[in-house]
């Protein structure tokens, strides 16, 4: 599941042998840092609503795999994962099935399940041009915001990371609003012989019942409305998904967001400015994250930190996260869900893990 160092050619090669059993249908791939997931659910369920035949692969899941594939209003179920792995498994050779990492497999599936549908919305995992995603060709791209993460594979600043990521645009793309104005400079030298959708050209008037979403999601759906007329949607009406953990009120006073990157933490930060309360934060980080830099820009909005446990190699050591912590002047304790409070507000935040061991805990909590 976790590795240091790729080999493309084994989902390339697999790919070339499943392909032949596969009547890919309109690509529309995802990269970026941020708004992926959002992005592409909105997307997904607004074609969805207008009579198409849709798929839309994403990672990681909060509670069930199931969830990476999602087929015209619901996850997919187990007897299908099942009945797919099964003719996968005899599709491919053995010398390559033991070699596809536990992504690239999961992108065979979603590729194997999009056959004959109308569109594929296919969501980038950590990259761009050597994503397992890529292996197919796309009809369009969308661009969303891009920022440091992931520097280990992709760079250690904008420009390597925005490069790589829009390499994978084989045709039509669309660039999100962007943070950092080298994404744009970088757009211009990769991108100039492809055809670019002008975001600022198809403004939608949003309906009052987005007024209320947080503002990175009503731009992310600025995003989506705008490849919809641009695939020939004008009349689009719709009823807006629910969204798990992308700024989610579980309850009166906690919020979730599976956010996990200065970026994600920025945004929240806009968000919590107008809250007018302040926080306790039950956070953990995976160590190659910037978790000092995302507790530095929540800071203002935290009364303390409560760290969650989360049973994962890549997790930072408690003791190097409490010494952060403690440089801010912020008081931290471990996280114990018994102990949930219902005059104090939360934000959980810091992973699709930290969200996912919040509900866990929480659905048992609930019950007693």
């Amino acid at each position: 599941m976790y590795y240091d160092k790729i080999d493309y050619d084994v989902i390339n090669l697999s790919w070339e042998i499943l392909s032949k059993k596969v009547k890919l249908p309109y690509v529309i791939h995802i990269v970026g840092t941020n708004g992926k997931g959002s992005t592409g659910r909105y997307l997904a369920s607004f074609l969805m609503q207008q009579n198409q035949n849709v798929l839309h692969y994403s990672s990681p899941h909060i509670l069930k795999f199931n969830e990476r594939i999602w087929i015209n209003g619901e996850n997919v179920s187990d007897e299908t994962l099942n009945l797919t792995h099964t003719k996968i498994q005899k599709i491919l050779p053995e010398s390559l099935l033991e070699k596809l990492t536990y992504f690239e497999y999961t992108t065979l599936i979603g590729l194997y399940l999009s056959s004959g549908r109308d569109y594929l919305v296919l969501e980038a995992g950590l990259g761009g041009e050597f994503d397992a995603t890529n292996v197919v060709e796309n009809n369009l791209s969308i661009i969303t915001t891009i920022g440091l993460d992931h520097q280990d594979f992709l760079g250690d600043t904008i420009e390597a990371i925005a490069s790589t990521k829009m390499r994978s645009c084989d045709n039509t793309f669309v660039v999100a609003n962007q943070v950092y104005p080298e994404v744009l400079k970088i757009k211009e030298e990769i991108l100039s012989n492809r055809n670019e959708i002008i975001l600022q050209e198809y403004k939608h008037d949003l309906n009052r019942d987005i007024w209320d979403l947080p503002l990175y999601l009503q731009q992310n759906l600025q995003v989506v409305f705008c490849v919809l007329e641009y695939l020939g949607f004008e009349d689009i009406r719709y009823t807006l998904p629910k969204l798990e953990g992308r700024f989610q009120r579980l309850s009166e006073n906690i919020i979730l967001d599976v956010g996990h990157n200065p970026l994600a933490a920025e945004v929240i930060a806009n968000e919590l400015k107008d809250e007018k309360k302040t926080f306790i934060l039950v956070y953990n980080s995976f160590k190659d994250k910037d978790y000092k830099k995302v507790l530095e820009i929540l800071k203002p909005y935290i009364k303390e930190i409560q760290i969650i446990e989360c049973e994962d190699k890549r997790i930072v050591e408690k003791t190097i996260l409490k010494e952060i912590i403690y440089s801010f002047g912020l008081k931290s304790s471990d996280f114990d869900i018994i102990n949930l409070k219902s005059e104090e507000n939360y934000l959980v935040f810091g992973s699709f893990s930290v969200v996912e061991n919040f509900l866990k805990g929480y659905k048992q909590y609930a019950k007693r």
